[in-house]
């Protein structure tokens, strides 16, 4: 039994004597290489304080180096870039990085993917993005901002059709259509990957063949309303009119021989608001679809004249279907507004009014300045992507005109885009519009906002049809009725549209309009209107309103501005 005891007592003491060297030889740096993969697994330890953190998060906090030095790097994750759990609407995002650009934002000012995810580039960071958080919805959200696999390409304009087909074929690619465009003075189409190539490997490729100006993604717009109501019967208190000074401005001008181009979803020409309104269609989609409800709404707010009254009620409208959709949303995109602006231009239009918004866009920036370069006043819905949203475009750009919504108490819509691109505001909440079919909607957003001054803006031109655009813009925010803080704001721009003192800034000119010479005549039913009761009956208010905002220097303008 002694000997048996004293034979444990070695062993235990042996084990003992290892165990420590073992200890000894980790403390000492002794086998650095099986720390450090021990150091590379994926799976990292952190405090319990902070939230679950991916592996690439964990890769850009730690540094892995040689000797007992890894042991303390995971307190150097900063954790400024680790959860905080007491701000819940607070996360990670890739906006943070300058490659974040603002065509891969969506509505809150956060990164969707950088421009070679969902499958693009080499095709790997696609499937790597879908284990990261936010990342597995990557792919679905650049989608919604482009459509996947098309690209609106510059072309030699020298090419025949069977040869702008050859140049695709070379690439992969289908041309979907193409043609010159006399605006902005270049060929353009639009091309779709058949092969299933990675869209970024196939964009390179197509932008480097000698017969290729430019190439950039088919963009998505977005028609600028909440969803509309079922329509209801209309109801003739409309705020709106008050509040812009309508009726009171009616009694000197009612946008007669101003033509304003609506690109839009389709207007129901035959509802009995629009009659005799609607001077020319045109189809940029080439569809066959009926009339919808956002763009019924927005010809509505402009030249309505039966039991509700349009800002400019003797306004004509050219109807250019550029979304598409039937009772619900629709959208458009980057070849069809190209194709939507070219013809407003080259038709006569004095006026556009775009009631849509999306990512800033090299091709139509372009086709913007053409535009204004003609004379044309731009008029855009600010967007109603709420406070947290980037610039959306067209109304960002500097050639156009901004306008934000307010509601019945002068209060800013809540959805309405803030920044210092805005330029006026405008009713856009609780609107009471025409809809298909005879009917009427009551709906809300910047889309009724900018329509509501396009027609203000129709006004200033039968008042003077030489008025320049710039000359209009400051003729609107010198007269708007200032809200919110006082001066310009980046909520309400210059302030509220007031109809009545821009038309009375401005000099009566007698002289015939272009666009009566172009064949575009006051509605028959016009002299009529004049004399119904009520409509020139009304007192004129003074004008002490108008010159209450005091003018406003070339220095208190943002710089794009």
């Amino acid at each position: 039994m002694t000997r048996k005891s004293e034979s444990k007592l070695r062993a235990a003491a042996y084990a003992s004597s290892v165990g420590a060297a073992l200890l000894l030889a980790a403390c000492l740096g002794v086998e650095v290489a099986q720390a450090q993969a021990i150091m590379r697994t994926p799976t990292i330890s952190v405090p319990s304080r902070t939230p679950t953190i991916s592996p690439s998060i964990a890769a850009r906090a730690v540094s892995i180096g040689r000797g007992p030095g890894p042991i303390t790097t995971t307190a150097r994750i900063p954790s400024t870039r680790i959860g905080t759990p007491v701000l819940p609407y607070a996360r990670y995002s890739p906006n943070l990085y300058s490659s974040c650009t603002a065509p891969y934002r969506d509505a809150d000012g956060e990164c969707l993917a950088q421009p070679n995810a969902g499958g693009e580039g080499n095709g790997k960071s696609g499937k790597k993005a879908a284990s990261k958080g936010r990342g597995n919805n990557t792919p679905v959200a650049v989608n919604q901002r482009i459509f996947a696999g098309e690209f609106v390409a510059e072309i030699d304009g020298a090419l025949s059709v069977t040869e702008a087909d050859e140049l695709a074929r070379r690439h992969g690619l289908a041309r979907v259509a193409s043609e010159n465009f006399p605006l902005i003075g270049a060929t353009f189409g639009l091309f779709r990957i058949t092969d299933g190539r990675p869209t970024e490997t196939v964009r390179r490729e197509f932008a480097a063949d000698g017969s290729v100006r430019s190439v950039q993604p088919n963009f998505r717009y977005a028609l600028q309303d909440q969803k509309p109501a079922v329509p209801v019967e209309g109801d003739p208190a409309q705020y709106a009119l008050a509040k812009l000074r309508l009726p009171q401005a009616h009694t000197l001008a009612h946008g007669a021989n101003v033509t304003v181009a609506v690109i839009d979803s389709g207007i129901d020409a035959k509802h009995p608001e629009l009659a005799n309104s609607i001077s020319d269609n045109f189809d940029a989609l080439g569809s066959a679809e009926g009339p919808h409800v956002h763009g019924t709404g927005i010809a509505g707010a402009i030249v309505a004249h039966a039991k509700l009254m349009g800002s400019a009620p003797e306004a004509r409208i050219i109807a250019i279907r550029a979304f598409g959709g039937t009772t619900g949303g629709a959208e458009s995109s980057s070849y069809i507004i190209l194709r939507s602006l070219n013809y407003a231009a080259e038709h006569g239009a004095q006026i556009v009014n775009m009631s849509f918004a999306g990512p800033k866009d090299a091709v139509i920036e372009r086709a913007i300045a053409a535009t204004a370069a003609r004379g044309l006043v731009l008029i855009a819905a600010a967007g109603n992507a709420g406070a947290k949203s980037p610039p959306l475009y067209p109304a960002a750009n500097p050639n156009v005109i901004a306008v934000s919504a307010t509601d019945q108490q002068d209060k800013l819509f809540s959805a309405s885009n803030r920044g210092n691109y805005i330029a006026l505001a405008a009713p856009g909440v609780d609107i009471f519009l025409p809809a298909p079919e005879g009917k009427y909607q009551m709906t809300s957003g910047t889309s009724f906002s900018a329509a509501y001054v396009s027609g203000v803006a129709a006004l200033l031109l039968e008042r003077n049809y030489a008025l320049k655009p710039e000359a209009l813009r400051m003729t609107l925010a010198k007269t708007a009725r200032d809200l919110g803080s006082p001066g310009r704001d980046d909520l309400f721009g210059d302030g509220e549209a007031d109809a009545f003192a821009a038309v009375m800034a401005i000099p009566a000119n007698s002289a015939t309009p272009v666009a009566a010479a172009s064949g575009t005549t006051k509605r028959e039913d016009a002299d009529k209107r004049r004399d119904e009761p009520g409509i020139r009956a009304i007192e004129q208010p003074s004008l002490s309103s108008a010159g209450d905002k005091a003018a406003i220097s070339q220095a208190d303008r943002p710089a794009t501005r």
